[in-house]
């Protein structure tokens, strides 16, 4: 019994540790972005699926002049729970920001100015770099956005089509 109290408490022990490090990670990312450093990160999650996926694809963030963010551009920003997030501006309303992540459909907001951190400059798959400026990525970005309510279709059709080939 003592023996289990013990192995608890450092379970706890390793988890608040684990959550101090997380934060102060956290805190340096939003401190290199503010002095205008870029940052290279390994989005985890399938929320940006299929821009990024993870273990393959990095991103390349830069500091945000929320002054010039527009509809498709994407956002590392902080949500009210502390985590930090990366998805596309689905919408903008003065200075409110409206999320979504390229998997989903629901959106998230409205965000503030000081909640946005960052935004995306690069993503680096396979060692190759693309530009988010690049016309190709703008174009699919806004086709992807354009796609939004219909999406669980669209994934829906794919998975019925792999299930046929896999048959």
């Amino acid at each position: 019994m003592e023996q289990k109290n013990a192995e608890k408490r450092d379970m706890g022990q390793r988890n608040m540790e684990k959550k101090e490090k997380e934060q102060a990670a956290r805190a340096d990312i939003e401190k290199l972005l503010k002095q205008g450093n870029l940052i290279r990160i390994h989005p985890k999650g399938f929320s940006m699926y299929p821009l990024f996926v993870p273990g393959r694809d990095e991103a390349v963030i830069g500091p945000a002049d929320t002054a010039k963010l527009k509809r498709g551009d994407v956002a590392l920003y902080r949500r009210e729970s502390g985590r930090l997030v990366l998805h596309r501006i689905w919408k903008r309303r003065g200075s409110e920001f409206y999320m979504v992540g390229d998997n989903q459909k629901e959106i998230e907001g409205p965000l503030s100015e000081g909640q946005i951190k960052g935004v995306l400059k690069e993503v680096i798959r396979r060692g190759r770099r693309f530009s988010v400026d690049n016309p190709i990525y703008r174009l699919s970005a806004g086709i992807w956005l354009f796609f939004r309510p219909i999406r669980p279709f669209f994934w829906g059709v794919l998975a019925k089509i792999r299930k046929i080939k896999s048959s």
